[in-house]
Order: structure tokens, then C-alpha cells, then sequence
């Protein structure tokens, strides 16, 4: 696989979409409103602050992420990411390759440390991974996300420092 990752461009929006679509609309693992539009949707992930990057692979975009400040004014020096795979492409490794860049590209940012906020815990695969990433469970939210098929699931809050 020759897996490239590189900062997204305007030209890159329909594909992300294409990408962010059945995600959001699956409703299981972001706590993004499902009926959300594609304006909408892209406003999110290319707000203002948010660096966003595309896993490319023979031109075809496998995934998608954004990096920002976690928080602001004390809490700048803490990123947080979202990531997205392609459904065709889970499960080979896209999302460890994008979460690792993240990594990378935060350093070079100076960011001091990482955080995930809401991350579903019904969304094992995604909480093997970032704990493969050096990441641990620094808390967690009981019963904070409502899950369309199992109902209230825990939300797990994740750290790890640079």
C-alpha cells in the first residue's frame, strides 16, 4: 500500500464528504447530529483552527482528519483530532497511519499532549486502536451517548502526552 497523507485542499471537499457522509448518518460513533448536511458537515471539519489532512492511495482519499487546539487559552497546548476511514478501506490500517501523522504533525505544532473527548466505547475497534497509539482512558462519561441501535453507551475521555 503506498499511503500518502497530505494537508487536504478545497478540491478535496467532495471526496471528505463522500467519506464524512455515511458516517455521520450511521450515527454510532461521533456526536454529530445524523441528519446533517454536507454544508454543514464540511463547515465542521474545515472550521477555522482546524488543520485538516486526507489519506490518499492512487488518488482515491481512504480518509480524512482534522487537527486542533483541544481547547483555548490554557488548554491550547493539548490537540485533539477527529478521524474518518472510508468504509471500503477498515480495517487496513488507515486510521493508524492517519492517527500516527496526527501525532507528528501535532509535535511540530507544539502541542504538548493529545485528547480525545467523546470517544463511543461501543466503538471498540477505535479504543484498541488509539490504546495501540499510546493512548489511555483518563476518564469516563456513563451512559453520555445515546447509540441508535444499544441504546446509552459510555463515552470515554483519552490522553496521551507528546
Amino acid at each position: 500500500m503506498m499511503l500518502s497523507i497530505r494537508p487536504a485542499t478545497s478540491a478535496d471537499r467532495a471526496a471528505i464528504w463522500a467519506i464524512l457522509k455515511p458516517v455521520i448518518r450511521a450515527g454510532e460513533t461521533y456526536a454529530i447530529e445524523q441528519t446533517m448536511r454536507e454544508d454543514a458537515a464540511l463547515a465542521y471539519w474545515f472550521a477555522p483552527g482546524n488543520r485538516v489532512f486526507v489519506a490518499e492511495e492512487d488518488g482515491a482519499l481512504l480518509g480524512t482528519y482534522l487537527l486542533r487546539a483541544n481547547q483555548s487559552g490554557g488548554g491550547a497546548h493539548v490537540a485533539n483530532c477527529g478521524y474518518m476511514t472510508a468504509g471500503h478501506a477498515t480495517g487496513r490500517g488507515i486510521a493508524r497511519a492517519m492517527c500516527l501523522h496526527s501525532l507528528d504533525q501535532a509535535r511540530a505544532a507544539g502541542f504538548r499532549a493529545m485528547q480525545f473527548n467523546f470517544v463511543v466505547a461501543s466503538n471498540t475497534r477505535a479504543v484498541a486502536l488509539w490504546r495501540g497509539c499510546g493512548f489511555a482512558v483518563v476518564g469516563t462519561l456513563p451512559g453520555a451517548f445515546a447509540h441508535p441501535s444499544l441504546g446509552k453507551v459510555d463515552a470515554l475521555v483519552m490522553f496521551r502526552t507528546l
